[in-house]
């Protein structure tokens, strides 16, 4: 099962092979490419978590179950939660997830994604503009 803090169903719509360390990367890679953009990847279930998840593993920011940078961590999970309705002990498939981030519009990234650094790259405006095509 794929864990995610609720922050990282956008970062994985968004992935483009970059990361914190080639070992983040690596990580990242296999699971949003390998099982999520897989042929099978909308069937992939998710368990929404409050704390370091699957991504999170060989992060060189993470410190125990949490983050060097958690009070950041935290207001970008608080926000995405509330904008994809979810909660720590929720699952669902990666196919639901996409259903629910087609709810928002790029726009509403500016907020939710508030203080990411990952925001200014425009890597998530991008892939949720194109999943919006879809």
């Amino acid at each position: 099962m794929i864990r995610f803090r609720p922050h990282h169903f956008l970062c994985s719509l968004g992935f483009e092979g970059k990361g914190y360390s080639p070992d983040f990367t690596t990580n990242m890679e296999a699971i949003v490419m390998g099982r999520l953009r897989a042929e099978q990847g909308a069937a992939a279930v998710i368990e929404v978590v409050g704390q370091a998840d699957s991504l999170c593993a060989p992060c060189p920011h993470r410190r125990g179950e949490g983050c060097r940078q958690q009070a950041k961590i935290d207001a970008l999970d608080a926000a995405h939660a509330a904008a994809l309705g979810l909660a720590p002990g929720d699952r669902l498939t990666w196919g639901e997830a996409l259903e629910r981030m087609r709810c928002l519009v790029p726009d509403d990234l500016a907020q939710i994604c508030a203080g990411c650094s990952w925001h200014d790259a425009g890597m998530c405006s991008a892939a949720l503009s194109r999943l919006l095509q879809e």
